[in-house]
């Protein structure tokens, strides 16, 4: 979803500020406009720069509850590696339309059997650049949603730089959907 439409802000919202990464309000009233809605959270654009708003507070743009996304289905409630990538492709840089699996952001994912039961998943990502303010925003939304999938118990995110992000570590369909050769 994208439009270039005002829209006051019904309502006082908690915000994300990008790229910083701070966590922030806007004020009831303030006028934004919605440049991308992916995954959980919608960007907007306001006087007071760009930020990320959470689903959870579509209500604050006048969007209800029905507009807002699904999450992925479970599958059959069992563990599986590609229930974790299809939660790791419902995360966005909220700059870059494209989610972070494709966007070539995750290095490695490692899944491990726990004892007694259910599994621990190893995570190492990347930001676009070493000094993106929404590394840890980023972090916190992989840990919660591959922290949804059918007997994960442990998730941890390790962000790291080396080697250094850049577009060749994205997939094919991402680099044509962002205008690059391929």
């Amino acid at each position: 979803m994208t439009t270039n439409e005002p829209i006051t802000l019904a309502r006082e919202c908690e915000t994300v500020e990008i790229p910083s990464g701070i966590k922030t309000v806007l004020p009831a009233g303030t006028t934004v406009r919605i440049m991308q809605f992916l995954g959980s959270g919608y960007t907007v654009t306001s006087d007071h720069g760009m930020h990320r708003i959470d689903v959870k507070d579509a209500d604050a743009l006048g969007i209800t509850a029905a507009e807002a996304p699904q999450e992925p289905a479970a599958g059959d409630g069992k563990f599986s590696e590609q229930l974790v990538w299809n939660q790791l492709r419902t995360v966005y840089d909220p700059e870059i339309p494209v989610n972070i699996a494709d966007l070539g952001l995750i290095y490695s994912c490692v899944s491990t059997p726990l004892e007694p039961g259910g599994y621990k998943v190893e995570i190492k990502m990347s930001m676009t650049a070493p000094g993106c303010g929404m590394g840890n925003v980023l972090k916190a939304d992989v840990e919660g949603k591959v922290s949804q999938v059918p007997e994960v118990k442990e998730v941890h995110v390790e962000v790291v730089f080396d080697p250094p992000w850049g577009p060749a570590r994205m997939s094919e369909a991402a680099r044509l959907q962002l205008g690059f050769d391929v």
